[in-house]
This record gives C-alpha cells, sequence and structure tokens, in this order.
C-alpha cells in the first residue's frame, strides 16, 4: 500500500485530449521525465494508486500529454481529470551537482532545528505564494534556502538554523 509519506505532489490531471485516452497533465516537477518512470501515483477516492504510463509528450513547459495503459477513450480516461499527481520519494534521482529538487519534494522528510531539536515531519508543503512553507504538524516553518544547514536524502532529514524565536510565533 502507498502512503503519503512515500510521495510527494507533482501536478494535476486537468482534462482529457482527445478521443484514444489521452489526458492533459499540468505539472510543477518533471521529475518522473528525468527519472524515466514507468508510472505515475493518481490520488482515486483517497487512495494513492499506481497508473502506468503507455506514452507521453510536453505540450509546454508546465503541461504534458499523457496517455496511460488501459485508458483507451475518452469515456474512461476522464475520470481521472482533477486528480492529483504524486511521485516516489523512491525513484526521484539525486540532483546534479547544479540541479536542485522542487520544494515538494521534501515532504515527509523530518526536520530538526539545530537549537530546537526535532521540530517533526514535513506533511505538506504550500508553494502558492512566493513565500514557501513548510507544514510540520501544526508549524509552518518557512522553506528558505538560508536556514538549511544540510539535508540528508538518504535519511531523509533536513537540518535547519531557523531565526532565534521563530518557532515561539
Amino acid at each position: 500500500m502507498i502512503v503519503d509519506s512515500d510521495v510527494y505532489k507533482i501536478g494535476t490531471i486537468t482534462r482529457t485530449h482527445g478521443v484514444k485516452g489521452e489526458v492533459a497533465f499540468s505539472f510543477t516537477d518533471d521529475v518522473w521525465d528525468r527519472a524515466d518512470a514507468e508510472y505515475l501515483i493518481l490520488r482515486i477516492d483517497g487512495i494513492l494508486v499506481p497508473f502506468f504510463i503507455e506514452e507521453y509528450r510536453f505540450r509546454s513547459d508546465t503541461t504534458a500529454l499523457i496517455k496511460f495503459q488501459d485508458y483507451d477513450s475518452a469515456d474512461a480516461a476522464r475520470e481521472l481529470c482533477g486528480c492529483d499527481v504524486y511521485f516516489p520519494h523512491s525513484l526521484t534521482p539525486e540532483p546534479e551537482e547544479d540541479g536542485e529538487y522542487a520544494w515538494h519534494h521534501f515532504t515527509g522528510f523530518r526536520v530538526i532545528d539545530e537549537r530546537a531539536g526535532e521540530l517533526g515531519e514535513i506533511t505538506y508543503v504550500d508553494d502558492s505564494t512566493q513565500n514557501i512553507l513548510f507544514h510540520i504538524g501544526e508549524r509552518l516553518v518557512p522553506a528558505v534556502e538560508s536556514f538549511i544547514s544540510h539535508i540528508d536524502y538518504q535519511a531523509r532529514v533536513i537540518t535547519m538554523q531557523l531565526p532565534e524565536g521563530l518557532l515561539e510565533l
């Protein structure tokens, strides 16, 4: 069974395209292309389900057309519209020396503050504004690169040095 901490959100299926089962996929991270993934994970009725990719092509920097196996008509593909799309942490390649991860990749990572100690696990990354926030339990912690001291990708731990008093807000 796939659980939320195993994956991070990379986009949404927005609409059908044509009559042969293709769907438009609006994405925030093209990790699935860089990792040459065989499948993507969609949330269907609250459950995370793998969908195997038959073929895809890019329409823009943020949109791709995808055909999933066993979805051969617009009617069949219509049930996927509006579904959020996720990618497994386990298949995410390490960044190149000059590469970066999208912030959503860090969902499920534990956060440790150098002063306060363990803060908890990132359950959601809010990037709806210019100020990106990690949701850690009831706390909102700014996802600011200068606050991050170290990232251990293997252990899935982010060590931060948060400004004094920030956690009391």
